[in-house]
């Protein structure tokens, strides 16, 4: 059997032939790590470190400047620190040296344990019709009263979201994942109709998109039934 990093059952993660022509790779006992970016047409190119675990998960350590101290990203926060113009596709964005050329991470085998984690995700992580839900939701800031969207596909992310909706003096400057203050414009109106939603992009709220508990979004920490139990000024 090739060389590579062992996955929790004793198989191997990547094989070295697999991984021979990629810059920068490092490997730990659970993880693989190799060098990775995302370009920006206005800021060239940001750099950081790719590090793939055994249960799919990826984090990225920024390196775009030496006194960078942004660790532990998801793709999609480090898309967007990169100043990516075209953000919300990091599967096409952020990629890795592959044989001397950038190549997005889609087209290599680093994202084949996050998908399959994915697919065990979403098939947990279903409404009674059998349809993925969580669609995005907005958040009001105390201080400047702009509404801030959060993205509720991970649990992390709708533990942020469960935490902002109940903290009643919550700001712009909190939101871990989007670097935006109160000087940042409000997302205009016809934007915000884009929730997620699998049936309909425009979709005001339904079965498919709209979960009232579920493994993900509920908190054994907390006594409400779901993240959607705290209302707090926000528009609709």
């Amino acid at each position: 059997m090739a060389n590579g990093v062992e996955r929790e059952t004793g198989l191997v993660l990547f094989s070295d032939d697999e991984l021979r022509e990629m810059s920068g790779v490092n490997r730990g006992s659970d993880h693989i790590e190799v060098t990775c970016g995302c370009t920006s047409h206005r800021y060239g190119d940001a750099v950081g470190r790719l590090r793939v675990f055994v249960n799919g998960d990826l984090e990225i350590t920024c390196e775009c400047t030496p006194g960078c101290q942004e660790d532990k990203l998801t793709p999609a926060a480090f898309e967007k620190h990169s100043g990516r113009e075209t953000a919300r596709k990091w599967k096409n964005n952020v990629w890795v040296i592959d044989n001397g050329k950038k190549v997005a991470l889609c087209k290599t085998v680093l994202l084949k344990y996050h998908n399959e984690a994915s697919k065990h995700a979403n098939a947990s992580h279903r409404s009674n019709n059998g349809r993925a839900c969580h669609r995005d939701e907005f958040v009001c800031c105390t201080r400047c009263n702009k509404e801030r969207r959060f993205r509720l596909r991970t649990k992390e992310e709708c533990r942020i979201h469960h935490d902002a909706l109940a903290d009643v003096n919550w700001k712009c400057a909190e939101l871990p994942y989007d670097k935006i203050t109160c000087n940042d414009e409000e997302e205009r109106a016809s934007r915000r109709v884009y929730r997620g939603c699998t049936r309909s992009p425009t979709c005001q709220g339904c079965t498919s998109c709209v979960c009232f508990g579920c493994e993900i979004c509920r908190f054994s920490d907390c006594s409400c039934q779901t993240c959607t139990d705290f209302t707090r000024n926000a528009k609709t």
